[in-house]
């Protein structure tokens, strides 16, 4: 079957709510993306966990910056910081006076951080391995909303497909429970993406816009993106072709 698009970016987001990491390839198996949301940052004060999509407090959390070196320790920066070695005092130092709180990055598992022996903190959920997004449906967005920036960074995906757009439509919504092969990886895609406050805050690069989300609500009934499960996991680069099986 013909390629429907290629893949242009890859992301991962080893703490949830904070900024991603944009990569060349990711490791994909049957439960989810290899270094994938592994942290959580959370309230100190009470053990809260980071909610941008629902409290104001928490809105300038997408805009610190995450990434996970060669020792799979994460590290973090805050706008204009340098990376710090996280969880641990002085990141939590820095990101607790860039909030204005008292605030601290805690692991899910012990497993994610092998120096760590502090308290964990929960997943807010755990929806699916993939979110995947194309291109044609970001198209249709600013098709709507012309002034706003419908910039991938908002939707959180870990897959953008590069694709013709499809004119009207948000393609991939229409896709539920077909099968894709991107490269080696084959997917199913087992539901929309239903959007939630998150995808109106700003970040580095584009303002807050309760536009974005209006939008979503009016013509895609609240969804953008899709997610999918794994049915064979693979390594997926930049450039690979995604077809329909």
């Amino acid at each position: 079957m013909a390629a429907l698009g290629a893949v242009v970016e890859l992301w991962r987001y080893p703490a949830s709510s904070l900024a991603g990491e944009r990569l060349g390839a990711i490791s994909v198996d049957l439960e989810t993306i290899y270094g994938d949301r592994l942290f959580g940052l959370v309230d100190a004060s009470d053990g809260e966990i980071a909610r941008p999509d629902r409290d104001a407090k928490w809105h300038k959390v997408p805009l610190i910056r995450t990434r996970l070196n060669g020792d799979r320790e994460l590290e973090i920066a805050i706008p204009g910081g340098d990376w710090l070695t996280a969880p641990g005092a002085e990141s939590d130092y820095a990101v607790s006076a860039f909030l204005g709180f008292a605030a601290s990055i805690r692991p899910f598992g012990h497993d994610a951080a092998s120096h760590y022996a502090g308290p964990l903190t929960a997943e807010r959920y755990r929806k699916a391995p993939i979110h995947l997004l194309t291109t044609a449906s970001l198209a249709r967005l600013k098709a709507l909303h012309p002034e706003g920036a419908a910039d991938p960074r908002r939707f959180r995906p870990n897959i953008v497909v590069d694709m013709a757009a499809v004119e009207g439509s948000f393609p991939e919504t229409e896709w539920i429970g077909r099968k894709l092969a991107i490269g080696d990886l084959l997917l199913t895609i087992s539901e929309p993406c239903r959007r939630c406050g998150f995808t109106i805050i700003a970040q580095d690069g584009f303002d807050h816009d309760p536009a974005i989300l209006r939008n979503l609500v009016r013509h895609n009934a609240h969804n953008l993106g899709v997610y999918c499960t794994v049915d064979r996991p693979a390594r997926v680069e930049i450039g690979e072709t995604i077809r329909f099986l």
